[in-house]
């Protein structure tokens, strides 16, 4: 049995891989707490098969702070930062994984190092301090002014990774899903921050696995820049649309009603895929990269009819939009693709004092590195984020009436009017969004309604998958927006 003195000791050096009795602990732990935690992809599929990789002493002692990179039997990766003591202080027991050893007392306990101050401070020592040659690499950015001694707060948002705040003033963020090579969000942030007209969370420094080690090297943790805000762009026009359904709506009108806000929101997204193309590659698709394209759309739309079947009365037009979009494309018209965000919503923007922030640049976490790397439509983001103008709009629907959409007509003549407001806000957001961003100098979107109306109606199809998944009292919601853009020619701006 390993005792905790036998973990202090062991901790002591601060040596590169734990004893194999920690290695074991952790083999026995893991599999059944990862299977709970909000940023593991295969929930619902019981206790996972863990290829646990080199486990790192970042920080010595009791508490010891490890880090491992565990490997699923899909192939997934995770990244896990673990705590390690003898005795567990009050307000971390919701944290903690297990007992090591036989699990008597004495016994080292294991739990979620994120939730722990002190050895979030530690960590934030190391980014400071910087450090290369070891299995676990810290670097920092050219200038970049990183203070110790900064209290610690863990985030407790919904994300696909996890987010420590430093005293308003930075925030790190854990990539829970590493990738082989420098992670997308890191490389897109740096060339942004290189971009003086475009405001964003710079990166101050990173951490990454050595390339000798298994896997390496991979982005481990970012640390950034904290943006104070008055909040993200979700909850602010979910405010804005409650608002206006409460009321007189006569803010429903291009002038108000969150529209302000919406434009100047498409003119930062404008200057942020202006700033990528101008700084990363470009270049319009070959007609074989056309013929993909169409071929992941048409793809994707067929892997949902099997799992969604109220996609089926839609399946022929969809498919026909898709051969629409094929020779469009194939008919001369170029299509210029280059780095893009690739997961816009508006939760992915803050409203900074100085206008709007996009964040969150590692794109879907669910798609492979290389299609994330890859050079897309710029309209692709400017799909997803009307798309969540749609959702905001339904949202506040929804909490105005106290229900999930049902999809029905409306019972009552009030609740008629509200769905003809929530659906005027929602139109007048994204003619306000598109509008912006074609003012910035982005492609007016307005003028592509094909290419825009088939990337509408493949984000409504991954939303339909996703509701029927997760949520399906909110399937109404994607499938009005397929019937919507599978009966019309152009879409609703």
């Amino acid at each position: 049995m390993m005792t905790s003195s036998d973990t202090t000791a062991a901790t002591a050096a601060a040596g590169p891989v734990l004893t194999d009795r920690i290695a074991g602990d952790l083999r026995r732990l893991l599999p059944g707490w990862l299977g709970g935690q909000r940023w593991f992809a295969g929930k619902g599929h019981g206790a996972p098969e863990l290829d646990l990789g080199p486990v790192t002493v970042l920080s010595p002692g009791d508490p010891a702070l490890l880090q491992t990179v565990v490997r699923t039997g899909d192939g997934e990766r995770y990244h896990l930062l673990l705590g390690m003591r003898e005795l567990m202080p009050a307000g971390l027991e919701a944290a903690v994984l297990g007992r090591g050893g036989d699990g008597g007392a004495g016994t080292p306990i294991y739990y979620e190092a994120t939730q722990d101050a002190e050895l979030m401070a530690r960590l934030l020592d190391r980014f400071a301090a910087g450090h290369t040659g070891g299995p676990v690499e810290f670097h920092r950015t050219r200038g970049a002014d990183i203070p110790r001694g900064m209290s610690a707060k863990p985030s407790t948002a919904e994300q696909s990774n996890t987010s420590v705040m430093f005293a308003d003033r930075m925030m790190l963020k854990i990539v829970r899903r590493p990738v082989v090579g420098t992670h997308p969000e890191l490389e897109l942030l740096t060339v942004l921050g290189q971009a003086p007209a475009v405001p964003g969370a710079a990166p101050l420094a990173w951490m990454e696995t050595a390339p000798d080690v298994r896997d390496g090297p991979m982005t481990l943790a970012i640390l950034q820049e904290f943006v104070p805000s008055r909040g993200d762009g979700w909850a602010l026009a979910v405010e804005e649309a409650t608002d206006c359904l409460t009321g007189d709506c006569e803010t429903v009108t291009p002038l108000g009603g969150f529209t302000a806000e919406a434009h100047r929101l498409g003119r930062a997204t404008a200057e942020v895929h202006l700033a990528l193309a101008d700084r990363l590659p470009t270049r319009s698709l070959t007609a074989a990269e056309a013929d993909a394209l169409v071929g992941s759309v048409t793809a994707r739309l067929e892997a949902a009819l099997d799992e969604v079947p109220a996609l089926q009365p839609y399946a022929g037009q969809l498919r026909a939009l898709h051969r629409d979009l094929g020779e469009s494309v194939g008919r001369g018209n170029p299509l210029l693709t280059q780095r893009i965000h690739g997961d816009l919503h508006l939760g992915q923007a803050l409203r900074a004092e100085s206008g709007w922030v996009l964040i969150d640049f590692e794109g879907e976490p669910g798609k492979p590195p290389e299609v994330r790397r890859g050079l897309q439509p710029a309209l692709r983001d400017v799909a997803a984020m009307l798309r969540s103008f749609d959702y905001a709009a339904h949202h506040a629907l929804a909490e105005v009436l106290g229900t999930p959409p049902t999809g029905q007509l409306p019972g009552t003549p009030r609740e008629g009017g509200l769905q003809r407001r929530a659906s005027a806000w929602a139109v007048h957001n994204r003619r306000a969004f598109s509008a912006g961003y074609a003012a910035a100098g982005g492609l007016d979107p307005r003028n592509r309604p094909l290419l825009l109306r088939a990337f509408e109606a493949d984000k409504a199809v991954y939303e339909a998958v996703y509701e029927a998944r997760n949520r399906p009292e909110w399937l109404p919601i994607p499938m009005a927006a397929v019937r919507r853009l599978a009966r019309s020619r152009r879409p609703v701006l």
